[in-house]
């Protein structure tokens, strides 16, 4: 596969590339990079995770990356996922990783890491002073949004750490390219600007191949909750704010899809999700359409009487939303569609759960109380 090729499947990933031209040198440079991303194991996988997550997966494995996941049990551990137990926390990485086995991602191509090996090493704990000895509690305090945290000062002095903890994974790893959500760009940022300070890519061990020695970030776009995103802004800094606040999340799940959600669930959630006429801006069931659907599938088919015009069947997500605003495309007719095209992408996971060892990880998972 030429460069071309492999640049544009690892920037289709992401909703914004820093920087494209860093990304496209990195490839010429090196043939297998090394790309990362980090879960907190905490609750049961959601459409984001259990579904999103392996489709970009995939690309990157075509790119020839070579993808790291970091389980991050220790940082879940800080933020107190599952009232801090740290079992429990591990019985969700094992679930986690089993979803995304069950979703058709080669996990003999992906290096599992437990953040714990981290948490256990004296030069881990070094980048991480070398990092926050090199940014401000300034820096940090806006970084903090990383961890579902806002800047509240009354907060657990642990959670301080957590800036400057996932900025180090990045140069222990080694990754040349930090592929995680839209609402982890400041940490990798950060990690960028770090390395601006002279000397610091070396003291930190890392060899990153980008310009200037910076890690390549590829941020993905982050799927909205069925609720959507209904507030217009046009300042750049609020409409990324909005987009984090409409986010589809675990910890709101009447605005969430999850890989164990029935058939039925499914068709009643995007039934009842937000998705006005001929409106396109924070409608989540375009959003799903061009962000999950057309990745997963060639093309998409919405069933209607011939009384409403007959089927149509789409081969693109531009040919979709120029009906859609052209008013020859009905939101309950997409909706139909949507909703069955999900189902056959989570119906293999939810099978893959329905038996055996999977299915007592799932059922011991699910049991236990997700604390904030």
């Amino acid at each position: 596969m030429d460069v071309e090729t492999r640049f544009n499947l690892i920037k289709g990933v992401g909703e914004e590339t820093v920087t494209e031209e860093e990304l496209r040198q990195l490839l010429e440079a090196k043939r297998h990079p090394v790309a990362y991303d980090g879960f907190e194991p905490s609750g049961l996988a959601h459409l984001p995770v259990g579904v999103y997550r392996p489709l970009l997966l995939k690309d990157m494995l075509k790119a020839g990356v070579r993808f790291k996941l970091l389980l991050a049990d220790s940082f879940a551990w800080i933020n107190n996922k599952f009232g801090g137990d740290l079992d429990r926390i591990r019985d969700a990485g094992r679930y986690f990783v089993e979803v995304w086995k069950a979703a058709g991602v080669d996990m003999k191509k992906i290096e599992v890491i437990w953040h714990k090996e981290f948490f256990d090493d004296p030069e881990y704990w070094k980048k991480v002073i070398l990092i926050a000895k090199n940014h401000s509690v300034t820096r940090t305090m806006r970084s903090l949004a990383i961890a579902g945290r806002s800047d509240d000062v009354s907060q657990p002095a642990a959670f301080v750490f957590y800036p400057s903890m996932q900025c180090a994974d990045i140069f222990h790893i080694g990754a040349d390219i930090c592929q995680l959500g839209m609402d982890q760009r400041k940490v990798n940022m950060l990690a960028r600007d770090i390395t601006d300070k002279a000397g610091m890519a070396g003291v930190l061990g890392y060899d990153g191949l980008g310009v200037g020695g910076k890690p390549v970030v590829v941020s993905h776009h982050m799927l909205l909750g069925l609720s959507g995103r209904q507030s217009k802004l046009e300042d750049s800094r609020a409409k990324v704010q909005a987009a984090m606040d409409a986010k589809m999340s675990k910890s709101k799940p009447s605005s969430a899809i999850f890989v164990h959600d029935t058939a039925e669930e499914i068709r009643k959630k995007i039934n009842s999700a937000y998705c006005p006429m001929k409106v396109v801006e924070g409608n989540p069931i375009l959003d799903y359409t061009r962000e999950v659907i057309f990745r997963a599938f060639d093309e998409l088919e919405i069933k209607r009487p011939a009384k409403f015009g007959g089927d149509l069947t789409y081969h693109s997500y531009a040919e979709l939303e120029r009906d859609y605003l052209g008013d020859r495309l009905h939101p309950q007719d997409l909706k139909l569609a949507v909703a069955e095209y999900l189902d056959r992408l989570v119906e293999p996971i939810r099978e893959h759960f329905s038996r055996g060892k999977a299915r007592e990880l799932y059922e011991k998972v699910s049991s236990y109380e997700v604390t904030r």
